[in-house]
């Protein structure tokens, strides 16, 4: 029993008690420092300055012939059973999906954890830059264009609600870190996979959630091209990283992908 208790400890905690509870510190840290910039903008005039943020993304893309979102969502249908799907994904992709694939990360393959987590350090950097100073309000916020908010909808749990506001920025919206994230859990998982449907299904989840922030109206599309820009900042930052120190380096070494 001790000997199975003692296998049990060193495959979840592999690095010891220590360690897990700096990777836990970390995010802690990362998460006030997001409550810190909320709390910069959570007022009239920051909402005034996120909401012209937003049309001015409006005027970006619609003078690129980018501004497809509308047509998009209507196509999906906000409350349709697929628009519903889109909603679920999205308010699981975040967080149930993110840390559910760290903690696989560190427990299966802990040699290459630490290279991804320095990409998630580097990449909130960057976005509670962006948050500060180009706070956007998302598309869900102007119906005047078309838009439905489909997790509200789906949940029916207004978004402007307190229980909402005391968790989340609603003008966090530049850039995207549903798409930053999902590169950054996607890409390591699918070269780290040893079976050839969970490569192809990390391969394609990025353009899955690309898909589903644009359908629910959370995001428009250059937030998510800024998303996947900082995903790969943050990406370049950790291989220099890694250089500076070997032991972050990521290490798919001996990976044998099987049908």
């Amino acid at each position: 029993m001790v000997a199975r208790l003692r296998s049990l400890y060193g495959r979840l905690l592999p690095n010891g008690i220590f360690d897990i509870l700096v990777q836990v510190a970390l995010m802690q840290a990362t998460y006030m420092a997001y409550r810190l910039v909320r709390g910069w903008i959570d007022d009239p005039q920051g909402a005034a300055i996120a909401f012209q943020n937003g049309r001015d993304i409006i005027d970006i893309e619609r003078s690129l012939g980018l501004f497809f979102e509308p047509a998009l969502q209507d196509f999906v249908g906000a409350t349709s059973l697929v628009g519903d799907a889109a909603s679920w994904i999205y308010l699981n992709a975040q967080v149930t999906v993110t840390l559910g694939a760290l903690a696989y990360l560190y427990i299966c393959h802990n040699r290459s954890f630490y290279f991804v987590r320095n990409m998630f350090i580097v990449s909130w950097a960057i976005a509670l830059a962006g948050y500060a100073l180009f706070p956007t309000a998302p598309p869900r916020f102007f119906p005047e264009w078309g838009f439905v908010d489909s997790v509200s909808a789906f949940t029916g749990i207004q978004a402007d609600s307190v229980a909402v506001n005391a968790l989340f920025n609603p003008y966090a919206a530049v850039p995207s870190m549903h798409v930053a994230f999902a590169l950054m859990i996607a890409v390591p998982l699918a070269q780290l996979a040893r079976h050839r449907v969970t490569r192809w299904f990390w391969s394609v989840y990025p353009i899955i959630v690309t898909f589903v922030i644009v359908a629910t109206a959370n995001h428009f599309i250059l937030d998510a091209v800024l998303g996947a820009m900082t995903a790969g900042v943050a990406a370049a930052t950790a291989v220099w990283l890694a250089r500076v120190r070997p032991a972050w380096r990521f290490a798919p070494a001996g990976v044998r992908v099987t049908a």
